[in-house]
């Protein structure tokens, strides 16, 4: 679904119906110990632009609101980690690194 920044994000639901102003990110939702979740915190939030650069099956994504700027101001906060090595993934827009090193030998050549 499209967020209120233009991005289109798998984890945030929205419901207009009849009349109703329902919004939510149902991946911070998970997460017990986030700060409260608005729809602005859309903007900056790093979760679109992780799953358009990775679509590894085995990444298995994180968020929470953390606050910044000594309590100022609030941002959402990714962490991932593969369901494969089970392992936690230091860049979750490149992946752990393992699962795909196997297919070196399915792509052809590079030609000069």
């Amino acid at each position: 679904m499209r967020t209120p920044a233009g991005f289109e994000c798998r984890y945030f639901y929205a419901n207009y119906f009849r009349g109703r102003s329902q919004q939510e990110c149902r991946l911070v939702e998970r997460e017990a110990a986030s700060e409260r979740w608005t729809p602005g915190l859309c903007r900056d939030c790093p979760v679109p632009k992780i799953m358009a650069a990775n679509a590894c099956p085995h990444l298995v994504l994180d968020a929470k609101v953390v606050k910044t700027w000594g309590g100022l101001g609030r941002k959402v906060a990714a962490s991932a980690a593969c369901t494969k090595t089970l392992s936690d993934v230091a860049n979750p827009h490149t992946g752990c690194g393992h699962c795909h090193e196997n297919l070196a030998h399915l792509l052809p050549p590079n030609q000069p």
